[in-house]
Parts: C-alpha cells; structure tokens; sequence
C-alpha cells in the first residue's frame, strides 16, 4: 500500500456500511439456475485498473468503472444500477493512490454509463442554491456515504467522509437529490465537519439536519420513508440517533445527538421503550416483509460503561412500533462464532461480532450476511469471507470459511462453481436483482494473483 498519504483516503471510511440496494431489479440475468454458488460475471481479477469512462451519457461495453472500495449503490425499479464515488482508480493515475471519487455510474442491459461527475478524484462539491437542480451542480467527491431510490426513481446522497464546496476533506451532512440528469443540494451544510440541528424531536421540520457521519445504516420502507441510524461522527463520535426523511424533511425520531453512548439491551426478547442499540458505524441491516428495521453488529459500543466505543458486535435488534427489542447475539463486544455444520439451522449458531459486512434479503424474505471484520470459528480476528442466512429466528453458515483471510477464487467467468469465493475483500459495493440474488461491485482486498488493491470484479451469488 505504500506510505500513510496512501492510505488516508481509503483508511478514512474503510468497510462499508456498505448497504444493499431494495427493490427493483438488476438489469444482469443470472447466469444459470445453480444455487449457493458465486460467479464472476465481469470486470477485472487483477487489482486497481482504471476507470474506462467512454462518452459521459453514453453506455458502450467497453465502459467500466475503475476499482473502488465504499461506493455508494442502489437499484432502481426500471433496472438500473446506481454507483456513486468511493476510493479509488479515476481515469488516470493519482498522487494519491486511492483518492475519493465523486462519478457517477448507471448499469444496465450488460453495459455501464458514466452519467455525471469527474474521471479525477479529490473533486469539490458544486451545490449552486440549495434546492435548485443544475447541470452545473455535483456532489464532491466522498467514501462511505448514505444513498436510497425514491419511489419517482430518484438518486438520494447523504454525507459520507469527503471534499465540500471549499475542497476541505471532512465528514460531510449534505444532501443531494440527482434527478432528470441533474443534481441538487436539498439540506444540510456545504461545509465539512457540521454538528447538525436536532431542533425538535418526533416531528418533520425543516429545521432538523443530522450531525456530519459516515457508514450509517439506512432503510427504505413500503411507504418510501427513509430511516437513518448512526455513523461515525466528528472527533471519533459513534452515533445512535434514529431519523427517518420523508422527501423533504428530516425527523429526529430516537437516540442521542450530543455523544457516544452505550447501549441498552433490556431483556432478551423483548421490546421496551427504553432500549436502545449503543452507538456504532459499519453496522449491517435489512428490512423485512412486515416493515420492521433489523441491524446487526457494527462496530461501537456494547452494553459496558467501560467501553471505549471501538468494539466489534455481534448483537441484533428489531424497530418495530417505535421500540427496539434485543433480538440476539451479545450485549458486550467481541461476541463470539458459533457456526454450527454448514447448511444446518440451529438456535445457538451466531455469527461471531464484526462490522462491515456485506448484507441482503432474499425474495423469500430471509436475510443474508458475508463476511466483514470481525471473530472467526476460533476467535481469531481478521478478515472473513463466511455467509450466513437468517431465517425464522435461526442462523445458517451458507458457505464460505470459517477461519479468516481466505484467499479469493474467481474461476472462469461466467461460470458459477462451488469453490468459487470473494474471499476477504472490504468496502464491496453491492445490490440485489428482482429474484433476490446477490450482486457484488469492487471492494479492497486480494486479487487472483495474491496482489492487495482496490477491484472493479462484478459478482453474482444466487442463494
């Protein structure tokens, strides 16, 4: 990786609260029918290639983004694809070898087009007047950002760690709206590192703005309401305040806005006003068929008083009605793995704690993990390319290793098989298609050579 410029960019959002795109479709077929198998369907197996950008606005085969960790992705219900930034490659090479990107991508019908934004990194924000679109407007450049599809097919960004409108590199609370080919800055500061206006909670105003944050959890309901829960804030602050947006205004619904705070479990099972998730960023999530929010582990702060906020978790916790419960795992950090015999549900398998995972839901409605930072079958702790599925209560290791670091193995593309892996990579970029598969964009890792780098590899897992 070189030297400590090198690796301030990637390093500063590095694994994802990297979420996965709901509803909608991608516009890939899978290609066959195999199930529990991954395929490497496109891009490269060797580490950090560049950007092909082609004619901005313009899809062609050869058109490709360039390697990236911590992107932001959503599917739309046309069937596109939706990147935006990340770390990594532009056009050319950088002085800065992993500089944030600020391009925007659409996949579909096999191709990429590269709709907005620079082939260069380190871009400053454009944001003209707030709440009037531009061709002249564009977000800066960012890693870890939020993102969501409105029910009009709309782009939403929020935050992340990037440039604003100055070129100051920071955590960012703004938000944008990219619509008719054109941006929008809707809310927050053009100015990086912002404390936010928790003005009045329980109720939309325009007055609310969350605090600056990176690697939140995000969700979208039915009803297209968009939910936010924690980051990583200023001065190292890991954030558990709950806000839901509903396409013009922010609520604070829950949490705290001025620290990090640990959490509240209650008891096991059972919901209570007073419970509350501790404060954590990296943290996985997903949103079942009832509408009820679920997030998993993260990194942050357990149940401890003691706790300096830097643990990896391994506990699971449903919003639903306006409490969160402790669905599972532990209250306290470093939770161990449990993993059971693959392919076999049981009551006391549990992933062990870790933040940064890749997660899914499946068109039956399961909930679908791989891998992350965190504990291994032997406590070990590392890089993990497990995957589990939960369902009806119960975890199942899927597939996968259930020790760390193991290496990826790509096959022949096109090809699904059973030995192939992702392997250990972080900061992938992902959404699911109208079936419920799992498709993989990018990530920072290994490559088929054993080389370490930031990748442009599009995967595809068919649960």
């Amino acid at each position: 990786m070189g030297n400590g410029m090198k690796l301030s960019f990637f390093f500063a959002g590095l694994a994802t609260l990297t979420l996965v795109g709901c509803g909608g479709s991608s516009a890939t077929t899978p290609v066959s029918a195999v199930h529990n198998q991954w395929t490497w369907v496109a891009g490269s197996n060797i580490a950090n290639p560049l950007g092909n950008y082609g004619t901005q606005g313009t899809a062609a085969k050869s058109n490709f983004p360039g390697g990236r960790s911590g992107g932001c992705v959503r599917s739309d219900s046309s069937g596109n694809v939706w990147l935006f930034g990340g770390s990594g490659k532009g056009s050319t090479e950088s002085s800065v070898e992993y500089p944030a990107l600020n391009d925007l991508w659409k996949y579909n019908g096999g191709q990429w087009t590269w709709e907005s934004g620079s082939k260069d990194g380190l871009q400053a924000g454009s944001y003209g007047t707030m709440g009037s679109a531009s061709p002249s407007n564009v977000p800066g450049a960012r890693v870890e950002a939020s993102c969501w599809i409105d029910g009009s097919g709309s782009f939403w960004l929020f935050g992340g760690m990037g440039m604003d409108s100055a070129g100051t590199y920071g955590i960012l609370n703004d938000l944008w709206k990219y619509s008719g080919g054109q941006w929008a800055w809707i809310s927050g500061s053009n100015i990086a590192n912002q404390p936010g206006s928790y003005a009045q909670q329980g109720s939309a105003s325009t007055a609310n703005v969350p605090a600056a944050r990176q690697d939140s959890a995000v969700w979208t309901d039915k009803a297209g309401k968009v939910w936010l829960f924690g980051g990583g804030s200023l001065n190292g602050v890991r954030l558990n305040d709950l806000w839901t947006f509903d396409g013009r205004e922010w609520t604070w619904v829950s949490g705290t806005y001025n620290a990090s705070h640990q959490g509240v479990y209650g008891t096991l099972g059972t919901a209570a006003a007073s419970n509350l998730p501790g404060g954590r960023d990296r943290a996985m999530n997903w949103i079942d068929s009832s509408g009820n929010l679920w997030l998993f582990g993260g990194i942050g702060f357990d149940s401890s008083a003691n706790t300096l906020g830097d643990v990896p978790l391994n506990d699971l916790w449903k919003y639903s009605s306006g409490q969160w419960t402790w669905e599972g795992g532990s209250n306290v950090g470093y939770g161990n793995a449990t993993y059971g015999t693959k392919g076999v549900a049981a009551a006391a398998n549990a992933p062990g704690a870790r933040y940064g995972g890749v997660t899914w839901a499946d068109a039956e409605g399961n909930f679908w993990l791989f891998g992350g930072s965190g504990l291994d079958s032997a406590n070990g702790e590392g890089e993990l390319a497990d995957l589990w599925k939960y369902s009806n209560g119960q975890w199942t290791w899927m597939n996968g290793s259930n020790v760390i670091g193991p290496e990826p193995v790509f096959g022949t593309q096109g090809n699904p098989a059973a030995a192939n892996t992702p392997g250990t990579w972080s900061g992938e970029e992902t959404w699911t298609d109208s079936a419920g598969n799992l498709w993989m964009f990018g990530g920072y890792g290994n490559d088929s050579t054993g080389a370490v780098g930031v990748l442009n590899t599009l995967m595809e897992y068919q649960p």
